[in-house]
């Protein structure tokens, strides 16, 4: 998979890239990455790439040319055959990531990734990008930490980056559990300061252990996010939950 990155601070990715599983996924060649930054393609003595708003307002805004610059530059400096990256703004106005959109994203060849700074973006730039994604309801001074997060997201999905591709199986918000979170983990010691490992996780049964674990997701779902439940299958009527959104 390759991941190009447009960011004003591809310094910031040196040291993410070369540690854990990232790391790993980098040395093992199955994930490449390629910046470039607006600006290179900055005006004047000073290589601007922001401006005041039209309009008036407080803060810059990044400009429309200068990052279009930076995107056109990545993919004509892209090898013969190589895919054009799925371009995709990193912005709290855009749609709330999800696992399920990661392992969308994982599975295409190559994304990249537009980091914004200032006061955000010229609108226009939204018309050179295909899709927008955020993180959540908050705002950051920059797309560069959303980026490390879709980076780490993804690249745990590529076979052999976990070392244990069922890892990436049964855990909070996998088709595995149907989108639930996940069941409580223990392991040694069997008792700590009067806290004890559930006997049925030492019993060898698998079944049993196995349901127990789907309950423990359904119930600490229903109490965490009850938001998550309607995509449970068979939890429809658990609690109401997914009737009173």
């Amino acid at each position: 998979m390759r991941i190009d990155v447009v960011t004003l601070f591809p310094e910031l990715f040196e040291p993410f890239l070369s540690t854990g599983m990232v790391g790993r996924a980098v040395r093992q060649d199955t994930l490449r990455a390629r910046f470039k930054s607006p600006r290179d393609f900055g005006l004047g003595r000073h290589r601007s790439v922001d401006d005041t708003p039209y309009g008036g307002g407080s803060g810059m805004v990044m400009r429309v040319d200068c990052v279009v610059a930076a995107l056109e530059a990545l993919d004509a400096e892209l090898p013969e055959g190589e895919p054009r990256a799925r371009r995709i703004l990193l912005t709290p106005q855009g749609a709330t990531l999800r696992q399920a959109k990661v392992v969308e994203l994982a599975a295409l060849p190559a994304l990249c990734l537009v980091c914004g700074r200032y006061e955000g973006f010229d609108e226009r730039v939204r018309g050179f990008v295909d899709e927008e994604l955020s993180l959540g309801d908050f705002v950051l001074t920059g797309g560069e930490l959303a980026a490390m997060a879709v980076i780490d997201a993804c690249s745990r999905m590529i076979p052999g980056v976990l070392g244990n591709d069922q890892s990436a199986r049964d855990e909070s918000h996998s088709a595995a559990l149907s989108g639930m979170l996940e069941y409580p983990q223990y392991t040694r010691p069997v008792e700590f300061r009067g806290m004890a490992v559930p006997a049925v996780l030492q019993s060898g049964n698998h079944a049993e252990i196995d349901a127990w674990r789907r309950a423990e997701a359904l119930a600490r779902t229903r109490a965490r996010r009850p938001d998550l439940l309607p995509s449970a299958p068979g939890d429809a009527g658990a609690g109401g939950e997914g009737e009173r959104r």
